[in-house]
């Protein structure tokens, strides 16, 4: 499986990869989508944080032919550290994917540093089932005057960018969320979503072409004290119709991630303390 990647960064950047899919269904490559909001990194140390995973994807093809349904449950830990003027970020994820076939463990690595300029940079990456908190649609922290700015922000800010693959453009919307508390700390949410066409033959199969829609939406939790990322929630719908040869096949697919940093375990004092 390959899901999708698409990340709100610094100077004005979102960097999306849509990879291929299973069974090879479909492969799509865009990237750098213009935003007028900024985002870039801050600095406050912080312990290493703790969160809880999941996720599921799913695959409709033909009236009924191939349903296949695959679900992710696990814990990650994300370290930071400092060198220089830079943040090094690293995460590592324990997973359970749950398919017809059974159950088996898994696990996920994800390395990157986030420059001054704002620009995440992907260091390594050992997650290809899209599992860590670094290997999603938003950047792992925001600097404070950006949280503030997103916080008055009033409708949506419109961004477009081309799909060099399906020869389409892509349309969406970034909005300011709800606010609220997140695992006990107070966090504010930004969200957005994108549609637009999908044309053009599959990079591995030619003579296959898929036409059809793709919609990306998301929302993410930063923490006010510390801007750093605390839960997100991101799917990716693609519907349309594979041709070859032969016939024409309908074909939808729709990968969904969340995760969520985890509750602190209550200390002995805490834990003994009748409720």
């Amino acid at each position: 499986m390959r899901l999708w990647n698409q990340r709100l960064v610094g100077k004005n950047h979102f960097h999306q990869r849509i990879h291929r899919a299973e069974y090879d269904i479909i492969q799509l490559l865009v990237r750098s989508l213009t935003v007028v909001a900024i985002f870039a990194i801050a600095t406050p140390a912080f312990a290493d944080q703790q969160y809880v995973l999941s996720g599921f994807d799913r695959y409709r093809v033909g009236a009924g032919e191939l349903n296949t349904n695959i679900t992710y449950s696990g814990k990650e830990t994300l370290t930071v550290a400092g060198r220089g003027h830079l943040k090094h970020y690293t995460v590592r994820a324990n997973y359970t994917r749950s398919a017809e076939g059974g159950r088996s463990p898994g696990s996920a690595s994800f390395a990157a540093m986030l420059l001054p300029s704002g620009e995440q940079r992907d260091e390594s990456n050992g997650d290809p089932n899209y599992l860590t908190v670094l290997n999603q649609p938003f950047s792992i922290q925001l600097d404070a005057q950006t949280l503030r700015d997103l916080s008055h922000l009033q409708g949506g800010v419109p961004f477009d960018f081309p799909s060099p693959v399906t020869g389409g453009t892509l349309r969406g919307f970034l909005r300011r969320g709800p606010s609220g508390q997140v695992a006990g700390r107070q966090a504010l949410g930004v969200a957005f979503d994108a549609q637009g066409a999908m044309r053009g033959p599959l990079p591995d199969h030619p003579s296959m072409r898929l036409s059809g829609t793709i919609a990306m939406r998301g929302i993410a939790y930063y923490e006010l004290d510390s801007s750093l990322l605390l839960a997100l929630d991101a799917t990716l719908t693609i519907s349309g119709k594979l041709d070859n040869a032969r016939q024409t096949t309908p074909v939808t697919i729709v990968y969904k991630r969340t995760i969520t940093v985890a509750r602190p375990a209550p200390t002995v004092k805490e834990a003994a303390t009748p409720r």
